[in-house]
């Protein structure tokens, strides 16, 4: 971890404290009845996970990126840290642990693209404040720090306070929605972005944050257009973080 002040250091303009999950997908003709076994035409294994979808799409549009997440110490974990330096992100805050394994989405999609999904968080639920002051470093000196509620609520509240403590711009996604939400989320969020079913809200948080980083004098309508023309086109393309848009894949007019 580097000192405080350390020089020549170009530090992280978005930090993402949340969840990285592994997809287990099926895709079959139909979705099967309770108590059926039925066959498949296709399985894949993807990247997922909020926070990870996030922070890809930002690295992918040119921002500086660290994610701050937990790992299984297992393959899953191991190949998730692969895709997180392969798409230039600072693994230098992913932690793995033996208590638990990679977070996983286990999901079955049918021919007109309805879906069930069975979630395990496992090792996201381990990452917790100490962490976060083992990452405080980059935390603190970023333009944009994200989080969602794939990690735990506290955890992720304490992300937010360490952010605005240091005048970082916080940007909440409150997905999955709870019910209960403490009221301090609303007060420690700059931006509180919240999703529709489309399938394309992590790839509009992330390039959001990137305007938001890279672009602050920017109306936040204009940096809400532009981020949605982003997400459009993801949802062109299949799969989660293989649907995501590079920089050199989209129009000048965005940048």
């Amino acid at each position: 971890m580097a000192a405080s002040g350390e020089p020549g250091r170009r530090w992280p303009a978005v930090v993402v404290v949340g969840s990285c999950m592994t997809d287990l997908v099926s895709l079959t003709s139909r979705l099967p009845k309770t108590g059926e076994t039925i066959h498949g035409h296709k399985f894949f294994i993807g990247f997922g996970g909020k926070g990870a979808n996030q922070c890809v799409q930002a690295a992918r549009l040119g921002a500086k990126t660290s994610m701050v997440c937990k790992v299984g110490k297992d393959s899953f974990g191991n190949d998730y840290i692969e895709n997180l330096k392969q798409n230039g992100i600072s693994t230098e805050f992913t932690y793995q642990t033996q208590d638990a394994a990679t977070g996983t989405a286990s999901i079955i999609v049918d021919d007109e693209g309805q879906n069930i999904i069975v979630i395990v968080a496992g090792a996201n639920l381990f990452l917790n404040t100490e962490d976060l002051r083992k990452a405080a470093s980059v935390i603190s000196r970023a333009k944009v720090m994200i989080c969602q509620l794939e990690i735990t609520p506290a955890t992720s509240l304490e992300a937010l306070t360490m952010a605005r403590s240091n005048g970082v711009r916080t940007l909440f996604n409150p997905a999955p929605a709870a019910a209960d939400l403490d009221p301090q989320f609303y007060a420690l969020s700059d931006v509180f972005c919240c999703n529709e079913s489309e399938g394309a809200g992590d790839s509009f948080v992330g390039a959001l944050a990137f305007y938001l980083a890279y672009y602050p004098d920017m109306p936040l309508e204009e940096m809400l257009r532009r981020a949605n023309c982003i997400a459009a086109v993801s949802v062109q393309a299949a799969g989660t973080q293989s649907s995501y848009p590079h920089k050199k894949d989209l129009p000048l007019t965005l940048f």
